[in-house]
């Protein structure tokens, strides 16, 4: 899941067709085993999960075709001593979005689907949302489908501990009642899109996404060790085990489904790189398989996306370059490409604090250095003086009710500092009276006009501005928190949340997740760790439900019941 990361609801700022072509029997030129060159410079790179007590990566990098580096580093398992090597299959999470679109553009060449398609010609369990969504649509995240682990943890399901099958995210997917937007107006990354797309791939092939691939993909380009895992009970010899830090020592953290399309993909690195190989010799597919892949989304406002179809481009140190990240659980994984240098590399881990796409760079650094530019420098920031009285003004609580983002500035040591969800804070860089920089995230902080005027503008260094409404804020005493006990039903979710007081705070329970303690924001406005709570209030002033918006997962309706709150 680019899942870039997750936000809580008040982290700081936060932002394929024409006749299928005959498949050579023949696979990729990569070779099915290397013995590599040692390489110091890359080595060092993994120096820190190099070790018997740490798990770690495995990586791979191609040039011209031909493995130049694999290996692995660390441990595939700490409990029985096993090590990663080049043949170590990893969980590769959302890496495997290409797959799946790679397979909806194959059923496309052959004539069997369009992209343009209404998903509900295929699904028709997706409801009537009074508008088209198309399969290239969600192939781009610009379908404005609400993402599947968002829902589903607002539900109370445990990521990674409750089993979670495609049935289940299809189920959910029927109850939903809106977008988080109108289609193709936006992109916001969505892993429901792509769940929906692997039984597209189903019903209109006969085949699972797993038998489709493998007999599609993986088999004619030699990728021995790669498939799809549709049954989290299947013994994979040598799998990667997945593991986070848990103080000195580790624990481990694996996922728990049996849903394809968006994740549940097991590749090594060297088998990434044969499919990666495959964008230049257009073995699978041919040429018009691979520019259709390499596509970039466009707005309905003409505005041309870095996202293809699974992939993106990107440019680094002067190069252009197309790769995709995955998050799940304990693992990590990121695949990049230089087309025009013909260079790939892969970098699979299962361990949580892993950086993939830094390590994978790192790589490129390497065999690339005559041809990428210098780093930049570290921009040199200078700070102006403003008066503690001006950042009293500028302090406050800022909201963005449609993303349910909550920007909370305070005035302490003479700086403007920014406090998450968790009362942690980080200074803002005065660059002038009123525009600031938020590091490490590189994010500027405009404040309009007046110092004193409620709005301001966060820009990111890559994506759009975003607006933020100033709010005051609200300490409920005990009468005004009274107010907000009760039941509340989501029919979309099919959940009830009950709304409790414990130690003078709301707390929101429900039947599969113990009390949580909601933020107060300013009135009606909450926040917790699933994201912000808008409540409504009827004619009479009332409360008579509340709105939850999550990071993915936009505007989910709740109404106030009769039902007897369990707490009371």
């Amino acid at each position: 899941m680019q899942k870039i990361v997750r936000r809580v609801g008040t982290g700081w700022v936060t932002t394929l067709m024409m006749g299928l072509m005959t498949l050579p029997a023949a696979a990729t030129t990569l070779p099915a085993t290397y013995k590599f060159a040692p390489n110091a410079a890359v080595d060092t790179l993994f120096a820190k999960f190099d070790s018997t007590t740490s798990p770690g990566c495995s990586a791979a990098a191609a040039k011209d075709g031909k493995l130049v580096y694999s290996r692995g580093y660390g441990m595939a398992n700490l409990d029985h001593g096993v090590a990663n090597t080049p043949q170590t299959p990893f969980h590769v999470a959302s890496v495997s979005k290409q797959f799946t679109a790679a397979s909806i553009v194959l059923l496309a060449q052959e004539g069997k689907l369009s992209l343009d398609d209404d998903v509900r010609k295929y699904l028709p369990e997706v409801p009537d949302l009074g508008t088209t969504i198309t399969l290239r649509q969600m192939i781009h995240h610009t379908s404005g489908l609400r993402d599947q682990w968002d829902l589903l943890e607002m539900a109370g399901w445990k990521y990674s501990q409750d089993l979670i099958s495609d049935d289940d995210v299809l189920r959910l997917m029927s109850k939903q009642r809106k977008l988080n937007f109108a289609p193709n107006s936006q992109y916001l990354y969505s892993n429901m899109g792509y769940t929906l797309l692997a039984l597209v791939v189903k019903r209109v092939s006969g085949q699972s996404l797993r038998e489709f691939t493998t007999e599609r993909i993986f088999q004619p380009l030699g990728m021995s060790n790669t498939h799809f895992r549709d049954d989290h009970a299947e013994i994979v010899p040598g799998f990667a085990n997945g593991y986070e830090r848990a103080g000195d020592s580790f624990r481990t953290s694996v996922t728990n489904f049996n849903t394809t399309g968006a994740t549940s993909l097991l590749a090594t690195a060297e088998d990434l790189l044969r499919w990666d190989e495959n964008f230049y010799t257009g073995q699978v597919g041919g040429k018009a398989f691979t520019g259709q892949m390499e596509q970039r989304a466009v707005l309905n406002d003409g505005e041309q996306l870095a996202y293809a179809s699974g992939i993106a481009h990107e440019t680094y140190r002067g190069l252009a370059a197309i790769g995709h990240s995955g998050s799940d659980a304990g693992y990590r994984a990121h695949v990049l490409r230089f087309p025009v240098q013909h260079f790939g590399v892969a970098v699979v881990c299962n361990i949580a604090e892993a950086r993939p796409a830094d390590l994978g760079k790192g790589i490129a650094d390497v065999y690339l250095a005559a041809e990428l530019q210098p780093k930049p420098a570290k921009e040199a920031v200078k700070s102006v003086k403003v008066s503690a009285r001006s950042l009293r003004d500028k302090a406050g609580i800022y909201l963005d009710r449609v993303e349910g983002s909550v920007l909370r500035l305070e005035e302490k040591d003479g700086r403007l500092q920014a406090v998450d969800f968790y009362g942690e804070t980080r200074p803002l860089i005065a660059l002038a009276a009123t525009r600031f920089r938020l590091e490490p995230f590189d994010v500027e902080l405009e404040f309009a006009g007046d110092t004193k005027q409620s709005d301001l503008v966060s820009r990111p260094k890559d994506g759009k501005p975003k607006h933020w409404s100033r709010v005051p804020s609200f300490e409920p005493t005990a009468a005004q928190l009274d107010e907000y006990l009760g039941s509340f039903a989501s029919e979309e979710l099919d959940v009830r949340y009950y709304m409790q007081i414990k130690d003078g705070v709301l707390h929101a329970a429900s039947l599969r997740r113990n009390p949580q303690p909601m933020k107060p924001i300013t009135q009606d406005v909450f926040t917790n760790e699933q994201g912000m709570l808008l409540f409504t209030r009827d004619a009479a002033g009332r409360i008579d439900g509340f709105a939850l918006t999550g990071n993915r997962a936009r505007d989910i309706r709740f109404d106030k019941s009769a039902e007897p709150n369990p707490a009371h």
